[in-house]
This record gives structure tokens, sequence and C-alpha cells, in this order.
């Protein structure tokens, strides 16, 4: 699979933020549970003057017309509907009320997002279904210092949750890696895995890991050798997993590792 340059992983982001705004007004599903901040709509069927939007306080109520104040924080959907409905059943302005609630904005709910993207902190859920994509999109998008895989860590019916979701595959269009994301979960972006370049090379230094890369790709991003260096005898040095130092003279397709070092060595002609 192609990888996406960095720049167009944030324009893609972006992309997907603007769909997600279009979409505020989705009705959230039984699961969710109202917060403080959410606004909401209230429709009573064939009773458009109780139609309203409200706003739910820090003390999960909301303030309505002719019933006043009903508390449906931390309730369901459904189960604020039925609990408006009482209220109106309860003070004989309707006998058989029929209510029902749209989610307009969730504001109640937060993720964080810390690591390499362009703006980090808390995010608003501004949906019940926001996804993975739409949460980075806010944050900025991933930064070109930022690693292909991202992290997201939470809880899930009580239990511990973690996911490693690789973002070329998420911006390909594939929707069981764009998860939804639940609040109180971290999306955590890390730095890209590294290697290093030195000796005669023309801009030796430390260089991001390209998925697939090889060593020749790795000595072009340095620019090749300088005048005096060569590409016979070339050294690399690894850290294998058990910490064991080796020192390997690669061939042009061989594969780079995170922590990789390449020494140019001098020509001796």
């Amino acid at each position: 699979m192609s990888k996406l340059p960095r720049f167009m992983l944030s324009i893609a982001l972006a992309a997907s933020a603007t769909v997600a705004g279009a979409q505020v007004q989705a009705k959230a599903n039984g699961d969710y549970k109202l917060a403080a901040g959410d606004t909401i709509k209230v429709q009573v069927y064939q009773n458009p003057d109780l139609t309203m939007e409200a706003r739910v306080s820090e003390s999960g109520a909301i303030s309505y017309p002719l019933v006043g104040s009903v508390n449906v924080g931390g309730m369901t959907i459904p189960d604020a509907e039925k609990r408006i409905a009482s209220a109106l059943q309860k003070g004989n302005i309707l006998k058989q009320p029929q209510v029902n609630i749209n989610v307009v904005q969730i504001r109640g709910n937060q993720v964080s997002v810390v690591g390499q993207v362009g703006k980090p902190g808390r995010i608003p859920l501004e949906t019940f279904n926001m996804r993975l994509s739409e949460v980075l999109a806010a944050a900025g998008g991933v930064t070109r210092e930022g690693d292909e895989t991202v992290v997201v860590t939470g809880m899930r019916d009580g239990k511990p949750f973690r996911k490693e979701v690789d973002t070329a595959t998420l911006m390909a269009g594939q929707r069981g890696d764009d998860i939804v994301v639940m609040s109180g979960d971290t999306v955590y972006v890390n730095k890209a895995p590294t290697y290093y370049v030195y000796g005669e090379a023309q801009k030796p230094g430390p260089y991001r890991v390209e998925r697939g890369m090889t060593v020749m790709q790795a000595l072009a991003a340095s620019g090749g050798p300088t005048p005096r260096g060569t590409m016979r005898g070339l050294r690399l040095t690894r850290t294998n997993p058990d910490g064991a130092v080796v020192q390997l003279e690669p061939r042009m397709n061989d594969s780079v590792k995170p922590g990789d070092v390449l020494f140019v060595r001098e020509s001796l002609f």
C-alpha cells in the first residue's frame, strides 16, 4: 500500500473534519448519555410551539417551556425523551406527548490528543459518533515528525482498551480502523523512528525511517557520499532487541531499522 505524504495526510484529515461538522445534528444512539455542556433540540409531535434548543447545565438540567427545570444529565436519549414526556403529562400540558431529542452539539465529553500533532490538547466530542480521523483533524493533523501509528487508549465496557491504528490504512478508507472514540480516551502520536547517517555523507544526521526503506534510499536521503566518500565499505551499526550491538556491511537493498547508524567511509583513493 502506498504511503500518503505527511502534508496530504493533514489535508485529508481536515476534509474529514468538515464532513463531521455537517453531521452535528445526528441523533445520538441509545448508549450515549447526556452531559453538562451538551446542546439538544427537543421536539414534540404536532406541537411546534414546544420545539426548542437547550444546553445541559453543570447540574445536568435544562429549562423547558411550561415545565421548568428538567434533569436529563447522565440519561440516554430515549430516557431523556421519556423524562420530558412525563413532565408534560404531569403538568397537564399534553395527554400523550411524543418527544424527540436530537443532539446538536456535544461539549461535555472530551478526548486528549498528545504527542506529534499540530494542536495537542483536549478535544470536545462534537458528535456522539466522532471518529479517530475527525479527532486528529481537530488536533491539527499529524506533524512531519509524527509516527505512522496512532495509539488510542481508554475504557470499553469497564475494561482497559488499547488499539494501534496505521494512519496510511486509516486515510485509505479502512472504516474498521477509523474507530469511534469515547469520552476519556487518549490519542497518542509518538515521534517517528529515526536512523542516523555519519561520516562522509553530504548531509549527515538523523532521518525518519520511512515505510519499507532500504539502505540505498536511506543514503539518498542524506545526499549520498561527499566527493571524499565512498559507498564501498559502508558500515551499519545496529542494536538488537537483546541489547547487543552488532556491526554489519549491508547491501543496498537491505532494510533500514529504527536506531540504525550508517557510516560512510572516506575513500582511500
